[in-house]
């Protein structure tokens, strides 16, 4: 009797799936020739990256040595990545010391996955993250507990990318938020309108203009003997730009809350920040969780324009990275092993967001 009836699920499931099938690839002539060819095209496309990538690729090779890369015409050279791969992620950071950055990758990541677990989300939380930026601030620079002092501008690669992002989205974030309530404080006209200014000013000019106005421009108003670090300007660059876009999907989320809960709640004497906190924001930033994603992934990808300054990120160190004689016309091995660690980032973020949005409903 049992076997019976796991036999009919299973036959309820098959049925199902083959009528989903039907309906979304074949619903007709025109569809299930579309849906044919597509897949004959995949099929191919598939079958030729796995024999380049798979079946004819080099995975190793002699140190220095690209001669068993070359000799193969129609094959990945894998081992260019394994030679490299030290260089790519933290580019020009002393060798001996490279377990340092190495770590502080890993109390980022870290941070990440217990800022993502809801149950973590307490008061402690924010001690922890203060605990895990002081300690990737001394495994970055050193100078003590027996470590050696590293310079910024030895820096680079995968440790750099998550910092900019990092400081990037926490402080853009809240910043974002003061600049679109600004925006819509009818009752503080000046605010008001400086808020509106900021926007459209910011929003008016690339990402690489500002880059290069806080790495060139804004050191000549600064008081003679006083310098400001590259990656410090560069994050303010990003900062900036970050918090104009985020105001206006804050905004955006502001809008659509009813203005009939603002008036209930002056109407029980609420004063205006607790209505902000208790009743405006969460529902404003609920509604606008996803295009907040989109913007979170957008920094993280922004990140690479810092080469312009010479800073030198994830891609950037890749970038270098192929410059090696030995190696060089094996790029495309380099930015597709980049390119994945960008969409595991990337991809990683959307799926919360996605988890996210059904917690909220």
């Amino acid at each position: 009797m049992t076997l019976v009836l796991y036999k009919s699920r299973d036959q309820g499931r098959l049925g199902r799936m083959s009528g989903w099938v039907r309906a979304n690839f074949f619903a007709g002539v025109a569809s299930g020739l579309t849906t044919i060819l597509l897949s004959l095209v995949a099929l191919a496309v598939l079958t030729r990256f796995l024999d380049w990538s798979v079946l004819n690729a080099v995975w190793t090779a002699p140190p220095g040595d690209s001669s068993p890369c070359r000799a193969v015409h129609d094959g990945a050279c894998w081992a260019l990545v394994g030679e490299k791969y030290r260089f790519m992620l933290f580019a020009t950071y002393p060798y001996e010391a490279q377990w340092r950055p190495a770590t502080a990758c890993v109390l980022l990541i870290g941070l990440y996955v217990i800022s993502a677990i809801p149950a973590c989300w307490r008061r402690g939380l924010l001690l922890v993250w203060v605990a895990g930026l002081v300690a990737v601030a001394v495994l970055m620079w050193g100078g003590v507990a027996g470590l050696s002092f590293v310079p910024q501008d030895k820096w680079g690669g995968l440790p750099v990318t998550l910092l900019l992002s990092t400081f990037g989205i926490l402080a853009a974030f809240p910043a974002g938020i003061l600049v679109a309530l600004g925006r819509q404080a009818t009752a503080l006209p000046a605010i008001r309108i400086m808020c509106i200014g900021y926007i459209e000013l910011i929003r008016g000019v690339p990402l690489v203009s500002l880059l290069f106005m806080a790495s060139f421009v804004f050191p000549l108003f600064l008081p003679q003997g006083i310098d400001i670090d590259k990656l410090l300007r560069a994050q303010l660059a990003l900062i900036l730009f970050s918090a104009a876009y985020i105001a206006e999907v804050v905004r955006g989320g502001l809008q659509s809350v009813p203005s009939g809960q603002v008036e209930g709640a002056m109407a029980l004497g609420l004063r205006y920040w607790r209505i902000q906190m208790l009743i405006i924001l969460p529902q404003a930033l609920r509604n606008a969780l996803p295009p907040l994603v989109s913007t979170a992934i957008s920094i993280f990808k922004s990140t690479s324009l810092v080469l312009v300054v010479g800073i030198f990120d994830l891609l950037s160190s890749g970038k270098a990275s192929i410059v090696d004689p030995a190696w060089q016309g094996f790029g495309l091995e380099m930015f597709i092993t980049i390119s994945l660690i960008y969409f595991i980032f990337c991809f990683s973020m959307s799926r919360y967001s996605k988890y996210i949005e059904r917690r909220l409903v």
